[in-house]
C-alpha cells in the first residue's frame, strides 16, 4: 500500500497591484480551482485568512520541501 501526500500548492507572489491582502515576496498556499485556473486565476489564502481570486499573473508555483509545508500549512 503506497502512502501519497495530498497535493498542496504554493505560490510566490511577484506582484500585486497595490492589493491590500497580498504581499509582495511572501509565499501563499494556493487551493485547486480548476475553472479559475481555465479563466487564469488562482485561489488564495491571502492575508485576510479567507481564500480569493487574483491573476496566477501575480504568482509563480513553487516546490517546497515538506517540512516548509508543515511550517506554512500550521501558521495558518
Amino acid at each position: 500500500m503506497t502512502h501519497t501526500r495530498p497535493e498542496r500548492k504554493f505560490a510566490l507572489c511577484l506582484k500585486n497591484d497595490s492589493c491590500e491582502d497580498l504581499e509582495i515576496r511572501k509565499i501563499y498556499q494556493v487551493l485547486p480551482d480548476k475553472e479559475a485556473a481555465k479563466e487564469g486565476y488562482m485561489r488564495i489564502i491571502d492575508e485576510s485568512g479567507e481564500d480569493y481570486l487574483y491573476p496566477a499573473s501575480y504568482f509563480v508555483l513553487v516546490d517546497l520541501p515538506t517540512e516548509a509545508e508543515s511550517v506554512l500549512l500550521a501558521a495558518r
